[in-house]
């Protein structure tokens, strides 16, 4: 099979596309047939060697985000089917032809949801999904997303609107209508952000960081409780600060619940798409924090 690789760690260059040999599915174990792959900050570190508990041996595949199909299955497998659609999270490999992965992790695709759509999903879904859990947004809440435009701030913007909640989004100026579209009020980033916020008449009771830099402290410069400031990417900040770390971690059920709803229209993901062997480009997408949409790889025909 064909898998994306790294023999260093690096920039985005040190990426290639070589064979290596097909998995095969252990006991309790699926093999997909993997037709598109999403790409997140976390393979980015793990390429850079930024994520030192990740564990590395070179040459190293990558990617933690599949949506495909089953082609074989491991011994004691009984409640999936050779040719069923899936979706769902795994290791440092998701970035290949071919994936084994144990059966009870998996999500099943919806008919009418897309491949590269369905692997854009898989990390986002989660953490967004995780945070708010952990965060208690509720109806009564005006949440502060930091990052809206990016694939966390882009479901957890929605997700908090269908709680009830109100949204204020951060994010580039060319992506205001889009977060405006997601049901936020779009704010732009940056040293001005806290007048902004101010500027709407709304009064945030919550954020969600995800993106680092004064976003913390902005937060809590707009009176929100420490307890109730929750951030994916800036640890430090949040220890320094008494804020929240909150990653909920993977969970099926909590991203087959999203998947529902993007399978109903109430939950959209844009996709910025490649093909496998374009992956240098796409990791220089997702490095540059500006893509239009989530980074996805396609690695076959995804029309259905």
């Amino acid at each position: 099979m064909r898998a994306a690789v790294f023999d260093r760690f690096g920039p985005p260059e040190v990426l290639h596309v070589v064979h290596i040999p097909d998995p095969v599915p252990g006991p309790g174990e699926i093999r997909v047939r993997v037709l598109a792959a999403g790409v997140q900050p976390f393979d980015v570190a793990v390429r850079e060697g930024t994520m030192p508990w990740a564990k590395v041996e070179f040459p190293q595949t990558i990617g933690q985000e599949y949506a495909g199909v089953i082609d074989s299955l491991g011994e004691g497998v009984r409640d999936l089917a050779v040719g069923d659609p899936v979706l769902g999270s795994t290791m440092l490999n998701g970035s290949a032809e071919l994936v084994c992965v144990p059966a009870a992790n998996v999500v099943r695709k919806p008919h009418n949801l897309d491949f590269p759509t369905a692997a854009a999903l898989v990390a986002a879904s989660q953490t967004a999904s995780g945070a708010l859990l952990e965060l208690g947004v509720g109806a009564d809440d005006v949440l502060l997303v930091h990052a809206a435009a990016g694939s966390v701030g882009t479901v957890a913007t929605q997700l908090a609107r269908l709680a009830g909640a109100t949204v204020i989004g951060s994010a580039g100026p060319e992506n205001h209508e889009r977060v405006r579209r997601q049901g936020a009020v779009p704010v732009s980033y940056g040293k001005d952000l806290v007048s902004l916020v101010r500027a709407t008449g709304l009064h945030p009771t919550v954020a969600l960081d995800g993106a680092g830099g004064e976003a913390i402290t902005q937060s809590l410069e707009l009176g929100i409780a420490p307890d109730r400031v929750g951030t994916i990417v800036d640890d430090k900040t949040a220890a320094e600060h008494g804020t929240r770390v909150v990653r909920a971690g993977r969970d099926p059920e909590r991203l087959a619940r999203v998947v529902e709803l993007a399978a109903r229209g109430e939950v959209v993901m844009p996709v910025h798409a490649f093909p496998l062997d374009s992956v240098v480009e796409a990791h220089r997408a997702v490095e540059s924090r500006h893509s239009q949409g989530k980074v996805v790889l396609l690695l076959a025909s995804t029309n259905s």
